[in-house]
């Protein structure tokens, strides 16, 4: 039978953590206690383990350091989740480790996918420990718009007790957000203040408003959705406006970077990232520049933003200052943001300097739809028959030179809730009195308004969807990238990568190595395989963006593009290969008065890595001074898209005055010696053009003869070495005999210990019923023995109560000898001095006392 498998039981866990960590270090994998931890705290942070994983090693000083700073508000438990004895190895099945599960009071886990950095843990476990802000004035609502970030606000008046309602059901969705989402690309805030709330026009308790910074905000439908946290984070992340996303690669495999690039050209910017920093003022610029470019109609709406992220601390936005929320523009409110177009009137006058320009915009009547408060949206019909209207008005605001505004409100020609504003102002056609004159078109409060209409809050046409200042000229606008986005087609994704945790990918990209300032950007168009680099040079400012954005969107891109090299090939004459780099590719191929082989490989191929050889022999046989042989590794070095290729290896030949017919070789063919000599040759010796004449025929013969002699001499080496094979063969083969009597000993050696072994298999079992048969009879034995034991026990107890027996019998006989003595002595003395018949009765008397003693003797001898 066969020997059972011997196994060493795994060794006991010991601590992961040190006892002195504020981390509670489970790690025998008690997954019951730390549930019963969680009970007792708000927060509570898991960190699943593996004691012999590289991640979790590295990850344990981030998280101890994330503890030391919250361990006051956050309980952190570590469990080990790979002792097979622990709960929760039994329980948990993790394909990786560590993981990270956080749990907010019974809501979780929410899982963190992020970087193993104690920064971005940290930031994380802070949102999750305040998924809310709380918005009380009008300046943490422009701080809080302000932000890159998509902001859901809700608006809850806290007069009820102990929550308004649906306040939970807000609170539970920013959890959600979170959970699916683990960037926190979205900040959920609460307004508290009714005036607040009114600035978004958020009216009703219980509302919910999805801030847009290009596109029109929205307000969630309760009549339409049900009012769910689920659907609430469902209808945030489906309606979110993303300008620039962060891209966070794992370090694992992952489809992250193609899935983006294949989404169109993009923006890679790398800056220093600290997410618990205050203020970035380089992401605010990076910001500005995403939001000029996605603003298609050049709408104002965004303007409070941007100017806010420049001036935080403007005294028109202090919260301490009484009334301050008078002093917030009305313009914000963006209920009453029209659909608006600029358009100029033609000159029919002789005043060549100034001419009329008319903001036309569409109103809609709230009051139709009172159930659903929102930005109207712009309809291209609308904004034609609002066209069409205004035209058939234009004699209205025919004025040669006017210093006040216009206004006219006509009703639409297809609902007749719904009309159109014309303001009209005559405006210089110098640059600068049209910017004095666009800021105050809408400001001035001394409105002139025709006739033909009612007069209108005019105050709050504000252009946010169809703005198009089309009459600047285009050489004033400089590096001006508004709206940009719409007007090429090649739009740019922007996406931004903390440069402490991915400089590899920017290394990757063309950055340099050696700088000390990880800032870098480029632009990658996959479906060009072109990409360009921002000079390191130029400070990664907003300025620079703008202009490498728009030099990239031009018809004719003047961006050089960039071909990234291989720095750590270092090149020496002795080699018979040359290796070729993107710096040396033209002038080792092209340039070259050689022909030229060259191969294409990677590092990882093994097949390439195989036919070194093979390439080895043909540098040697080939002459040096009309052929070379190169080499490049196509993951180290960008080429030519004209010279990509999907096969490996691949081989081409540029002959010699004919670079530009280059020959692939075959690829059914296979690589070996001959077949490539045979490839060189035939492509080589193609005619030229031109007629061969005498003096170039004697150069062929001198290079034939070349070749020949060189072949000979290379066969003659092959001779040899075939000839050293041959012995190296003989030597083998001896070997080889040699090794097959050596296992044929082997083979009768292994079937005598088998014999062996199964003899003394049998002996063993022999032996091992012989010792239970033993074995048996020896407990049998045992026993008898024991109940002899306790029956000689017994024995010597009956012995030892006879032996006072006798003893007690003994003293009675002789008390009795002694009375039988005394009686006997009376008796004679009697006799003497008593008469017969006196002294017989008592005699008498005395025998039968005696014998009653004696039967009381022996009857008391039977009953003991």
């Amino acid at each position: 039978s066969r020997a059972k498998d011997v196994t060493m039981p795994a060794k006991l866990p010991v601590n992961f953590f040190s006892l002195s960590s504020p981390v509670i270090d489970l790690f025998r994998g008690q997954l019951d206690y730390a549930d019963h931890l969680r009970q007792d705290s708000e927060i509570v942070l898991y960190f699943f383990y593996a004691p012999w994983c590289g991640q979790s090693i590295a990850a344990r000083e981030e998280i101890e350091h994330v503890a030391s700073r919250l361990s006051d508000q956050v309980l952190f438990v570590a469990v080990n989740c790979w002792w097979n004895q622990g709960k929760c190895r039994k329980q948990k099945h993790f394909f990786y480790f560590p993981v990270i599960h956080l749990y907010h009071r019974s809501f979780g886990p929410i899982e963190y996918k992020g970087p193993m950095s104690a920064v971005y843990i940290e930031k994380f476990v802070r949102r999750v420990m305040t998924p809310l802000l709380y918005i009380s004035s009008r300046s943490k609502l422009l701080d809080f718009l302000s932000n890159y970030e998509p902001g859901v606000l809700g608006y809850f008046e806290f007069n009820a007790s102990p929550q308004p309602p649906g306040y939970l059901t807000f609170f539970t969705s920013a959890l959600q957000s979170l959970k699916k989402d683990y960037l926190g690309t979205i900040r959920f805030g609460v307004i508290t203040d009714k005036r607040v709330a009114k600035e978004i026009s958020l009216v009703h308790s219980g509302s919910v408003y999805l801030h847009r910074h290009v596109n029109t905000s929205l307000i969630y439908p309760n009549d339409i959705m049900n009012y769910t946290a689920e659907n609430i984070c469902k209808w945030a992340l489906e309606n979110r406006e993303m300008l620039i996303r962060w891209l966070r690669p794992h370090g694992g495999k992952s489809l992250l970077l193609n899935n983006e690039l294949k989404k169109g050209p993009a923006l890679l910017i790398f800056i220093p990232y600290n997410p618990l920093a205050e203020i970035h003022p380089l992401l605010d610029e990076i910001t500005k520049v995403a939001l000029e470019y996605h603003n298609c109609n050049k709408s104002q709406a965004a303007e409070p933003d941007l100017q806010h992220l420049g001036n935080t601390d403007s005294p028109a936005f202090d919260p301490s200052v009484p009334d301050a929320h008078m002093k917030l523009p009305e313009t914000f409110s963006i209920t009453k943001y029209p659909c608006c177009n600029t358009v100029v009137l033609p000159q029919w006058h002789l005043i060549s300097r100034t001419h009329n320009v008319c903001e036309l915009c569409i109103n809609q009547t709230l009051g139709v739809k009172p159930n659903k408060v929102h930005v109207p949206h712009c309809n291209f019909l609308e904004i034609e028959a609002a066209l069409d209207s205004f035209y058939l008005q234009e004699h209205t605001f025919f004025q040669v030179i006017s210093n006040t505004i216009e206004c006219s409100n006509f009703l639409s020609f297809y609902s007749p809730f719904s009309y159109y504003t014309a303001c009209c102002r005559t405006v210089n056609r110098h640059f600068l009195s049209f910017i004095s004159s666009e800021k105050t078109i809408f400001q001035t409060p001394k409105v002139a308004f025709s006739s033909h209409g009612k007069k209108d809050n005019t105050q709050h046409s504000i252009p946010h969807i169809e703005d198009r200042n089309c009459f600047i000229p285009d050489h004033i606008t400089g590096t001006n990238i508004t709206g940009l986005s719409c007007r090429t087609n090649k739009t740019l994704n922007l996406y931004l990568l903390d440069s402490n945790l991915f400089w590899i990918y920017a290394e990757r990209l063309g950055a340099s190595r050696s700088t000390h300032l990880k800032e870098f950007a480029a632009i990658v168009d996959l479906k060009e395989e072109v990409h360009y680099v921002l000079d390191e040079n130029q400070s990664l400012a907003r300025p620079t963006l703008e202009t490498f954005i728009k030099n990239f969107s031009v018809l004719y891109s003047p961006l050089k593009r960039h071909l990234v090299d291989d720095p750590s090939v270092h090149f020496h004459e002795q080699h018979v290969i040359t290796e070729v780099t993107t710096s040396t590719f033209h002038d080792t191929v092209f340039l070259s008065e050689k022909n030229v082989l060259l191969i294409y490989y990677v590092q990882w191929c093994g097949f390439c890595a195989s036919l070194n050889h093979i390439f080895i022999q043909l540098a040697r046989l080939l002459p040096p001074d009309n052929f070379t042989v190169a080499r490049i590794d196509i993951t180290r070095n960008d080429l030519p898209w004209e010279f990509m290729t999907d096969h490996l290896p691949t081989i081409l030949f540029f002959p010699h005055q004919r670079k530009e017919q280059s020959v692939k070789f075959p690829e059914d063919f296979s690589v070996n010696l001959p077949n490539l000599l045979k490839f060189i040759l035939h492509h080589s010796s193609l005619s030229s053009s031109e007629p061969c004449t005498k003096e170039c025929l004697h150069e062929e013969t001198v290079l034939q003869q070349g070749h020949i002699s060189h072949l000979e001499r290379e066969i003659q080496k092959l001779r040899s070495e075939i000839s050293a094979l041959h012995q190296a063969h003989d030597q083998l083969k001896a070997q080889l005999s040699e090794a097959r009597r050596e296992e044929r000993r082997l083979q009768q050696q292994k079937h005598a210990l088998e014999k062996q072994h199964r003899s003394l298999q049998l002996h063993s079992d022999q032996l091992q019923a012989t010792y239970d048969q033993k074995n048996k009879e020896l407990l049998e034995m045992a026993e008898k023995l024991q109940q002899l034991a306790d029956a000689s026990e017994n024995l010597l107890k009956e012995n030892t109560l006879l032996r006072i027996l006798v003893a007690a019998r003994e003293g009675k006989l002789q008390s009795k000898d002694e009375i039988k003595e005394s009686l006997r002595s009376e008796q004679t003395l009697s006799e003497d001095d008593i008469p017969d018949s006196a002294a017989t009765a008592p005699l008498e008397e005395k025998r039968i006392d005696i014998d009653t003693v004696e039967t009381e003797h022996s009857s008391g001898n039977r009953t003991e």
